[in-house]
């Protein structure tokens, strides 16, 4: 019997540019089903973001064996394509962010179940 799988935790942070945060919350308060289901289909559950003054913070856990794959099938499809380039322009990514990434992720420095 193998050991029961456990998440990965990833925070992550960006900006968001202040002009754009209401229509950000409105696009957030109906993500488009085929977006959700291509999140749920690469592994991701328990997907929060949270606002504070211009600051964007996400939360998600990892339930795969391959992030790097997973995300890489989340970025070809068509619909997540598209939902992005809705949000994109929204928001502000931070010029330190690792090559490649758009949010940039932060270390767990605590937790507790």
């Amino acid at each position: 019997m193998s050991a029961p799988v456990k998440p990965v935790r990833y925070g992550q942070t960006l900006r968001v540019r202040p002009e754009s945060f209401e229509a950000y919350r409105r696009a957030h308060a109906a993500v488009w089903p085929d977006v959700l289901a291509t999140i749920a289909r690469c592994n991701i559950r328990n997907y929060s973001i949270f606002h504070r003054a211009g600051e964007l913070f996400a939360y998600f856990e990892y339930w795969g064996d391959d992030f790097a794959a997973d995300m890489k099938a989340m970025a070809a499809d068509p619909a997540t394509q598209r939902w992005w380039a809705v949000t994109a322009p929204m928001q502000e990514p931070y010029a330190d962010r690792a090559p490649g990434d758009w949010w940039s992720n932060m270390e767990e420095v605590f937790h507790v179940d």
